[in-house]
């Protein structure tokens, strides 16, 4: 592969501009309009989970959560490339995502609530959990793919980070791996701006990270973020190549983090209102939806009912996150390991034990409650 065929444009590939007007592309041809009505129901249905979860977390019901407003678009192209078989392994922002994925929202963020390690099963939607560590996910993307392709499936791995994993060394020995073994991986590189209050120039010297790519011998791609139409058609060709013998492909999407990296976290610290101000105008959402209503495509009644929705499933969300937990302690050990050590099975009958004769012992006091209440009713009786 030629060097020129490995390295990004100048700029980020953009088909429809903030004010909603198209850029024709010679080589990326605009997604049917169809595909980007439907993309556009998901980033509605995006945001309101996105403003769910803040009002969740200011209520005490989640205990955090790290906010993809403004980012919607990188969320719902990832998981609308990927065929049914393919794999997503995102990081601890990716939660539309997952949900994007056909995961339940609320087995989606009860990660975030604690009640459990992953609310959600990977194997049934192809979604690994959620990773906190930074770029940890990544060498385990590399590795399923490896597996996958060993066992001759034309499986896709679809890999997210931010800008700040790329610093991590888990992100150099992943994407090395990837181009070595020419697996079919695509990573998503979600370039926000900021590795909590860490900005972008303190990270890296490079022109783009999509430029990082040329020195594992893989494609780099640079598109703009908050497009939706872009990001599909640049994500749709790299997993279309990877499936197809092409090797990995490293996407960097320039996006921006409108709120604090989490709710523990004040980004007036680190950056000026004066800074967040003209990305307001970016919104992936507002500029699909404007494009839209140029090609007659979303009136007033489909665009209400496509709100409506989203507010159904915030509510249904939100019913369940506010029904209090109750777990059974002797699932403690129920998903550590797929065979229990023996360390493991004898904790779990000591506290087996231990529930058994409480048990016990709340049995017989309410039935010593019973007797001595039988006692004094029939001394009653007999005064």
């Amino acid at each position: 592969m030629h060097a020129d065929d490995l390295l990004p444009g100048d700029t980020p590939l953009r088909l429809i501009d903030q004010d909603g007007g198209s850029h024709p592309d010679d080589r990326h041809p605009m997604p049917p309009t169809d595909t980007l009505l439907d993309g556009y129901r998901r980033l509605v249905l995006a945001r309101r989970l996105n403003d769910q979860a803040d009002a969740l977390v200011r209520q005490g019901r989640l205990a955090v959560y790290p906010s993809s407003h403004g980012q919607e678009a990188c969320e719902v192209a990832a998981a609308m490339v990927l065929a049914e078989r393919d794999w997503l392994f995102p990081t601890y922002r990716d939660t539309v995502a997952v949900i994007e994925r056909g995961v339940d929202p609320f087995e989606a963020f009860v990660l975030l609530r604690g009640d459990w390690h992953s609310g959600y099963d990977p194997t049934v939607h192809h979604v690994a959990p959620q990773s906190t560590p930074l770029a940890t996910q990544l060498l385990h993307a590399v590795g399923f793919a490896h597996a996958a392709r060993m066992r001759g499936e034309d499986t896709v791995v679809l890999a997210m980070c931010g800008d700040g994993a790329t610093s991590e060394g888990d992100f150099h020995e992943a994407l090395n791996f990837a181009a070595v073994f020419h697996l079919p991986v695509v990573f998503l590189v979600q370039n926000n701006g900021y590795a909590i209050s860490v900005p972008l120039s303190r990270q890296t010297a490079a022109p783009s990270i999509a430029h990082k790519g040329v020195g594992y011998g893989m494609r780099g791609r640079l598109v703009d973020g908050n497009d939706l139409a872009a990001l599909l058609a640049v994500l749709g060709e790299a997993v279309s190549e990877a499936r197809e013998g092409g090797g990995p492909t490293l996407v960097e999407a320039l996006t921006y983090r409108m709120k604090s990296h989490t709710n523990a976290d004040d980004a007036t610290r680190y950056r000026t209102q004066e800074e967040v101000e003209p990305w307001l105008a970016r919104d992936p959402l507002l500029r699909l939806r404007s494009w839209l209503a140029a090609q007659g495509a979303l009136d007033a009644g489909d665009d209400a009912e496509t709100h409506a929705h989203a507010e159904r499933v915030a509510a249904e969300l939100r019913t369940a996150i506010m029904a209090d937990a109750d777990p059974h302690p002797e699932e403690l050990f129920a998903h550590v390991y797929a065979t229990p050590t023996p360390q493991l099975r004898e904790q779990a009958e000591h506290l087996a034990a231990e529930l058994a004769g409480t048990e016990l012992a709340g049995t017989e006091s309410a039935e010593t409650d019973t007797a001595a209440t039988d006692s004094t009713r029939t001394q009653e009786v007999a005064r």
